[in-house]
């Protein structure tokens, strides 16, 4: 800010400065037609910090938590939201209102509270009877501090201006907490790919955002690592696949970098993105305005139990499930439990949704509709978890007592490169079918691995008779996996287990709305709606991600691998057959504007796109 003064809550001019830099980046922007939203470092503060150390998010422990958590470490200082600091803060946002009245949004970084056990966070947590010596009260102080920042902060900007856009960026928009949408203007889903998200966190995030009633736009960076990263570049086609995905999945773009002090912009930077932007601009036209196209809803495990409160998570459950589904390119919505269910011919509640009377009722009312339910694992057992909610058509006796044990599916549901028992590595449900149909068979271990008795170097082979429990059971619109097979696949990643779950996902939706023949697991598929143009756009995606990186440096500094996208191949000959609701007038590739030869059913229409690179 423009100020020289030390009190905490203004700004201070840099040093080195004798001009007031971000007056002058705003009006440079504004001269080529640039918004600009203007960025506060709301979680951490270290100019603060210096003034006011007392403010730090102090560990149960009483070490510090953030970046730097001794005095010697370098790295930005967390300040706690129960101290005067949010006062501070709220200050700082209506100066900067005041100084930018027309400046197009305020961007508040770094938005999570931790188990703080600073002198002010004891105080307040003695008040409301928590104690603090309990994490799970540590937890819930925790969450009522950060709902006080929220309504504190954006009240703050109100009193200046009731249309000025706010956004608080925790990393991760967490999924089922409506309860802090009304303080975001919108929603933008910080998702680096290189810098520890991963190429799934995007769309996986999009898919739940589009059902909200909120404009959103999708956050990556030029880094190949993460934020902060100086003469750091990812592939410029990493940055032209990322920018196509966000396209795909409806959302809008945003690129970050990072100014040098010497104030220069950085010509390599924005080469690479001016390139990846021109294709954005080009296609603009089919991405505006868009609704999704989905047979499947994915009822999301960390919305209903409330996983991912403050920060980005890999949600087990959801995350497995939507690599199932994004990888056999299945059409499908992330939704939680206020969302309608009824565009969706089915619901897939994935390895721990435990039913209680209000979502019993929804789904009741889902079935009777015709509506079709996927559960696995712990999905569809009640709150007691000693019986199912639905009459899956077979008998729940608990749970088993061998971890991993093995499965022989049945043959439409078994990997065609697999004859004998697959091993499942995460407990399983018992189950004994009586009125529905047996999915395969479940065959023990010979015993559970222990030190007093084990076998080879990681588990216990299968007995060589079935144990009589049954792996999964089909009963009219009800299709149920005992094994947990999402939380699985997410964790072991075997193509098996993929197979498996696509396999019964098909056979209980039946035809779906989307057939794509010639692109492999790595490539990715989005049907949006565009009613005001009266089509359907599809979108085709393909990039060769892999992991390098990852060795040790030294000792005790090992880096972890880097998802990274290097070179873009062709795909060749894709077969594509999608049901339409009304006559076909023309199929063309966009924006090349180059019309294909296209034929008709009943309900459907059929093409081939001889060849495409990236995003068509």
């Amino acid at each position: 800010m423009a100020g020289t003064t030390t009190r905490p809550g203004s700004g201070e001019m840099h040093p080195h400065l004798d001009f007031d830099l971000l007056r002058a980046q705003y009006e440079a922007c504004r001269e080529i037609d640039v918004n600009v939203p203007i960025y506060l470092t709301a979680g951490v503060n270290d100019r603060v910090h210096n003034l006011h150390p007392e403010w730090r998010e102090i560990n149960s422990n009483g070490s510090y938590i953030g970046w730097s958590k001794d005095s010697f470490q370098p790295g930005f200082k967390k300040l706690c939201f129960n101290t005067p600091y949010l006062d501070l803060l709220c200050e700082q946002i209506i100066e900067t209102a005041q100084l930018f009245p027309d400046c197009h949004g305020i961007f508040l970084d770094i938005i999570a509270q931790s188990q703080c056990c600073c002198k002010w966070c004891l105080k307040t947590m003695d008040e409301m009877g928590l104690n603090p010596e309990k994490e799970e009260d540590r937890i819930a102080h925790a969450q009522a501090v950060l709902m006080k920042y929220y309504k504190q902060t954006t009240a703050a900007l109100r009193t200046v201006s009731a249309e000025m856009p706010i956004f608080h960026n925790s990393g991760h928009i967490p999924r089922g907490r409506r309860d802090i949408l009304p303080y975001f203007s919108h929603l933008e889903l910080e998702s680096l790919p290189t810098g520890g998200w991963g190429y799934d966190h995007f769309p996986i995030s999009a898919k739940y955002v589009k059902n909200l009633d909120y404009d959103f736009l999708g956050m990556t960076g030029k880094f190949h690592s993460t934020w902060g990263e100086f003469g750091g570049y990812k592939h410029p086609n990493a940055l032209r696949y990322e920018c196509a995905a966000m396209l795909a999945y409806g959302a809008r773009c945003s690129v970050g970098d990072q100014l040098h002090p010497c104030a220069d912009i950085d010509e390599t930077t924005y080469e690479v993105i001016g390139a990846a932007y021109s294709e954005v601009e080009a296609k603009e036209p089919w991405c505006k305005g868009t609704k999704s196209i989905a047979d499947i809803a994915l009822l999301s495990s960390e919305a209903v139990n409330g996983g991912g409160a403050t920060a980005r998570v890999d949600s087990a459950p959801d995350t497995g499930a939507a690599r199932v589904l994004l990888e056999e390119q299945l059409l499908f919505d992330i939704i939680d439990e206020q969302m309608d269910f009824s565009p969706y011919k089915m619901l897939i509640l994935p390895d721990n949704i435990t039913v209680n009377e209000e979502l019993k009722s929804k789904l009741d009312t889902y079935l009777a509709d015709g509506g079709k339910l996927f559960m696995t694992g712990d999905s569809g057992l009640n709150p007691s978890k000693n019986a199912f909610v639905f009459d899956i058509g077979a008998e729940f006796d608990g749970q088993s007592q061998y971890e991993p044990d093995y499965i022989v599916p049945v043959d439409e549901l078994r990997p065609d490169f697999i004859k004998n028992p697959l091993v499942m590595y995460n407990r399983a449900n018992r189950i004994k079918v009586t009125e529905g149909t047996s999915l395969g068979q479940v065959y023990d271990s010979y015993f559970n691995r222990t030190w007093r008795h084990y076998c080879s170097h990681q588990h216990t082979p299968n007995q060589i008779d079935p144990s009589g429990y049954d792996c999964g059971v089909m009963s009219g619109n009800i299709l149920y996996l005992s094994h947990p097979v999402f939380t699985t696949y997410f964790v072991h990643g075997a193509v098996a287990y993929r197979h498996y779950a696509a396999a019964a996902i098909r056979k209980l939706l039946g035809q779906g709305s989307l057939s794509v023949k010639g692109m492999p697991s790595t490539a990715r598929v989005s049907l949006m709606q565009q009613p005001s143009e009266n089509r359907d756009v599809l979108h085709l995606l393909y990039a060769n991600t892999v992991n390098r990186g990852g060795g040790a440096i030294m000792a005790d500094n090992i880096k972890s691998a880097v998802e990274v996208i290097e070179e873009l191949m062709p795909l060749r000959d894709v077969e594509v057959e999608m049901k339409v609701s009304a006559p076909v007038k023309g199929v063309t590739l966009e924006p090349q504007g180059t019309a294909l030869p296209f034929e008709c059913g009943q309900d459907t229409v059929s093409f081939k796109v001889d060849e495409f690179v990236c995003h068509q």
